[in-house]
């Protein structure tokens, strides 16, 4: 247990409720996606929060660690298939997490070049 934190557990909890989609009168449509992002010292239970989410909602979560990951490979991958041969593309974390959570732990170790691929992605 993760005592103290509450305005973290807070937006934790209003991520998973998640907003409501609109359309404006002009047509335009608004994502109630609500993005999370935990910033903070060392050892002070960020890497605590995105395993309980993993472990609280399995089937539409994907946890993931930044630290060896790079914009392509938690987008999608192109990968050589075993049995033909032949090159496919594989989803990568956030395609497996559409419309679901995808937990980025040790974002700050990824390049930041990977980093912006990855807002312009939660922007979509």
């Amino acid at each position: 247990n993760t005592f103290g934190h509450s305005e973290v557990k807070r937006g934790i909890l209003l991520m998973l409720l998640s907003g409501v989609h609109k359309t404006t009168s002009e047509g335009i449509r608004l994502r109630g996606d609500i993005n999370v992002c935990i910033v903070g010292d060392p050892s002070t239970a960020k890497s605590q929060f995105l395993k309980f989410v993993h472990s609280f909602l399995p089937e539409r979560c994907v946890y993931t660690s930044g630290k060896a990951a790079s914009a392509a490979g938690l987008t999608a991958a192109v990968v050589r298939d075993q049995d033909t041969g032949e090159f496919c593309i594989e989803a990568g974390a956030l395609m497996l997490a559409d419309n679901g959570i995808c937990c980025i732990d040790e974002f700050d170790k990824m390049d930041q070049h990977d980093q912006v691929a990855i807002h312009e992605a939660m922007e979509q």
